[in-house]
Formats: C-alpha cells, structure tokens, sequence
C-alpha cells in the first residue's frame, strides 16, 4: 500500500500541539476549581458548607462572563494595545488569548472566598467577584503580563512564570483586606482579645481538596510552558528544558511545603497538625509558581521549605497579633507565600544570583501589585460596609449561612428536628420539608 502523506507542514503540527497542550492545561486548572471548593467547605461549619460551594459556583460564572466581557480587554488595556474585546477576536485565539487567561483569573477570585467565609453577604461576594475578574485582577496583569512597565522603566523584566504574585498574592492580599474590612466572626474573640478556635466540619474534605488542588497545579505551573518555542535562528524546538524543570521544581516545593508547615507545627505545639500540613503543601506550590523555570532544584526546596514554614507563623500573626479573621487561611497559604516566592528569585536562580536589578524589580513589583490590591478591594468591601451590605445579620450568622442565604441544610439528618426551622423568602418554616408555613404557634 502507498503511504497517506500527511497533509500539514511541521508548522502545522506544532501549532496544533501547543493549541492542545493549552486547552489541556486549561481544563486542569478549571479542575482546581473542585480542590477550592472541597478545601473550604471542609474548612468552615457545617452551617455553612452549602454557602461556601455556592459561592465557589457562582465565583467561575460571574467571573468568567465578567472577564470574557470586560476583564480580558482591560487587561490589554492597561498593558498598552488597547482594547480588546474578546469576541471581536480570532476565535482561532480564543483558547490561549482568553480561556487560558481567565482560568487564572477565576483562580485569584476564589481565594478571597475562603477569607471572607462565615459572614459575608452572597451578594457582596458576588458584587466583589465581579470587580475583581472585571477590572482588580486585569489591572494586575495589565502592568505585568501584558505589558512592559517594569523592564521599560527598571532595565528588568518582572519575574512571575505562572502567577505567584499575580493570581495567589494577589488572591491572598485581597482576602486578607476583605476580612480586615467585614471584621471576625461572631464569637471568634473574647473581650479580653483571647482567640477561640472555631474548627472546620471535615478535615476528609480539607483534605481531599488539597490533592485535587496539586493535581490541578501541574497544569497551573507545567502548563505555562509551552511543548514548542521559536529559538533565537527563529526554529520551532522542543521545550524540554524548561518543561522538565517546571515539573521537578514544582514538586519538590509542594514536598517542602508540607514538610515545613509540619516540622513548625510541631515545634510550636508537640503535635502535627493536620491542617497545617495540608495548607503548607499548598503554601510551597504557591511559593515557587512565580519562579519554577528558573529556580535551581535546591532553590526550589529552599523556597517550599521557607512558604511552609512561615504558614503557622504568619497564620498566628494575622489571627492574635493583628485580630483579622481569616477562616482558610488563605492570606498564609497564597498572600505571604506568593511575596516570599517572588521575591527569592534573584537568589535562587538556577544561573546564580540574577542581580541587584532583579531585586528591584522584584520589590517594586510586589509592592505595585499589594497597593493596588489592598485599595481596591478596601473601597469595594468598604462600600459594601457602608451601605449595610457586607455582612449578614447576626441572627442569619448564628443559625448558618446555609439557611439565611440558600434556605436549605447541607446536613439535614442532623438538624434539631421539629424545633429546627429554615427560611426561604423570608417566610419561616418547621423541617417538615417547608410544608407548614410558621403561624406563631409553632416550636
């Protein structure tokens, strides 16, 4: 038989590789998505599990609609090409001009959920996640992914590969500000500024979301580099190098994470907690995400030991030092590891130390990116305050968000039974399935 000749040139392949290799790693980011949501609903009360999946839903279909709308031609924007709006594209672009770009967005907006958790109106979330895929987060990435600021200016480019600073950091500032604003649960301190532990339901799903999270970060971090790249003769070539690279230093900063959240824990307390653990595996892959194509393999276990290290640390300071209630954690776990990880670069670099430049760089960077951060989620949160729309009632708060936001029970096999009620529109209701409505003389 006579062979088929392929009908496609070289360029045609590697083409439709890399288009592949980007709607692959974007589905695995999307994926990270369940990690978010079983990793705080483990984290919060039981009366709030339902509440915390909603918003977990509705942070991936505001935000996208936001971004493909609005977001995405900001962030061209603010970068210096103008307006793009994205369905005036090439939809033969679309994949990595803009899905690939809004998995990431949608990344930094559900971070400020996990925060933010316990008390925060759905519809002051959901006013927020709209502001931040719409324009916080494309000003971020306008003055550094798309475009040329830093290296314009300070002679260096900004070194963040796959979003240390500007999706977790980013993420982790802003929820840390929007809890700052909302102020701690009720209960979460005495008068005398004791704190008093208000454990997660479920430690399982903790758990099981932060594996479904690192599984899904091979795409966030391995994802970015591409399978082929021009090479300086303008050759397409393999990129192994770097693919190799992204990949081992990635997972050796996860191990690392773990193991230094694990060893302070135990230092501190005698015990290894499990929580810690968990969030200081995910605390060393936001460490080296700004910089795993070019950190050294003992550069990337310094990083990943260092993020989980300070993640007990800084979680105590923020909770009994600075009395900001951060239920999941997420400013230790994506805020102050992604600034450590950004700015190690220059002395972890796998070529040697990158230069008083890239320091510069590095700082002026995190500093841009926190200002920007803090002031516009402080305005946003802080009008929401102002008007009364911040925050629920303490009555909704004290008999759980599933009931006084969704009207339904995530555990309805363990409600009080007949003296239990739900409310739905306003209308109060015996558990017997909403049947009855509550006349006065009801339980």
């Amino acid at each position: 038989m006579d062979p088929i000749l392929l009908q496609a040139t070289v360029g045609d392949v590697v083409g439709a590789l890399n288009f592949t290799w980007i709607l692959m790693v974007s589905f695995l980011i999307f994926f990270m998505h369940a990690g978010f949501a079983m990793l705080e609903a483990g984290q919060v009360r039981s009366k709030n599990v339902a509440n915390q999946l909603t918003k977990n839903l509705l942070t991936w279909s505001v935000g996208v609609m936001a971004f493909f709308l609005i977001g995405a031609g900001v962030s061209s924007l603010v970068g210096g090409s103008g307006f793009a709006w994205t369905a005036g594209a090439d939809p033969g672009s679309w994949a990595s001009s803009w899905l690939y770009g809004a998995v990431f967005a949608m990344t930094a907006a559900t971070i400020v959920s996990g925060a933010v958790a316990g008390r925060a109106k759905l519809r002051a979330y959901v006013t927020y996640t709209f502001l931040l895929a719409a324009i916080i987060y494309p000003v971020v990435t306008g003055i550094t992914w798309s475009g040329a600021y830093f290296s314009q200016y300070l002679g260096t480019t900004f070194q963040d590969f796959a979003g240390g600073m500007i999706v977790h950091g980013m993420g982790g500032i802003a929820g840390l500000t929007a809890a700052w604003v909302l102020g701690p649960r009720i209960d979460r301190y005495n008068s005398d500024g004791s704190v008093n532990v208000i454990p997660g339901h479920s430690l399982t799903f903790a758990v099981l979301g932060t594996l479904i999270l690192a599984f899904g970060w091979f795409g966030f971090n391995v994802g970015t580099a591409a399978i082929f790249v021009e090479n300086d003769a303008g050759n397409m070539v393999f990129n192994g190098a770097v693919l190799g690279r992204v990949a081992l230093t990635t997972t050796l900063a996860m191990a690392m994470g773990a193991i230094g959240a694990g060893g302070v824990a135990l230092a501190k307390t005698g015990k290894v907690d499990t929580l810690y653990v968990a969030n200081g595996l995910l605390a060393g892959l936001v460490g080296i995400t700004a910089i795993p194509n070019v950190a050294s393999w003992w550069g990337a276990i310094v990083v990943g030991g260092l993020a989980g290290a300070q993640l007990p640390i800084v979680f105590g300071f923020v909770e009994k030092t600075l009395k900001i209630d951060d239920v999941c954690a997420v400013f230790p776990v994506h805020g102050s590891a992604g600034v450590l990880g950004t700015l190690a670069y220059p002395f972890v670099a796998a070529g040697g130390f990158a230069g008083v430049n890239a320091i510069i760089t590095q700082v002026a960077g995190v500093l841009a990116i926190t200002v920007w951060t803090v002031l516009a989620t402080a305005i946003v949160f802080g009008v929401l305050k102002a008007t009364g729309q911040a925050r629920v009632s303490e009555t909704h708060e004290r008999e759980g968000l599933d009931i006084a936001e969704h009207g339904v029970e995530s555990y309805p096999e363990f409600s009080l039974g007949d003296d239990a009620t739900m409310t739905d529109g306003g209308q109060t209701y015996e558990t017997d399935g909403g049947r009855e409505p509550n006349d006065g003389d009801d339980k």
